[in-house]
């Protein structure tokens, strides 16, 4: 019997999406996994943004340097990082490297349920985040750390995804 691929092995950077609204029950769901990605301390540093109002994209995708499949998508969430959560607990650390990494790994639950649920994503690092920040009516002290676009995929799957080999880039200590 063929077990279907991974959902990390069917994930890639679309950037063409067909012009067709996302279920409201399929974004509860996406937002639900960013929620239970794990985090330092369980603290949760984060705040998600789901975006749907053509006038914020269109701000979104300038801040992205002109990436226009921001504006594009039927759905877009910003994944924001509050660097004061972590670090009331664990100091500049917290605010300088846990908050981001507890947001990265929400981004990754994002776009992995969007897999499942046969959607397509591209996680944008690219922008400025003070444009952004500024577009989305930010207080202080959050900080964007990503803008996630989310439909239906508009372009296939690249065939070719090279990965550097194992052997390359583990040391195994035994």
């Amino acid at each position: 019997m063929i077990q279907p691929l991974p959902l990390f092995w069917q994930r890639y950077s679309c950037r063409r999406f067909l012009n067709t609204p996302v279920p409201p029950d399929f974004l509860e769901s996406i937002l639900e996994a960013a929620r239970w990605a794990p985090s330092a301390g369980n603290l949760q540093p984060w705040r998600f943004f789901l975006v749907k109002n053509r006038e914020i994209q269109r701000g979104l995708a300038q801040a992205a340097y002109g990436q226009e499949f921001v504006l594009e998508a039927p759905a877009v969430i910003v994944v924001c990082a509050l660097p004061e959560v972590s670090a009331k607990k664990y100091g500049e650390r917290g605010r300088s490297l846990y908050c981001l990494q507890d947001s990265a790994a929400a981004v990754q639950n994002i776009l992995l349920e969007a897999v499942r649920l046969g959607l397509a994503s591209c996680w944008v690092g690219a922008f400025q985040e003070s444009a952004a920040a500024q577009v989305l009516g930010l207080p202080s002290g959050e900080r964007p750390v990503a803008i996630v676009p989310l439909g239906y995929p508009g372009e296939p799957m690249p065939q070719e995804r090279p990965r550097a080999p194992l052997e390359k880039i583990v040391r195994r200590i035994e």
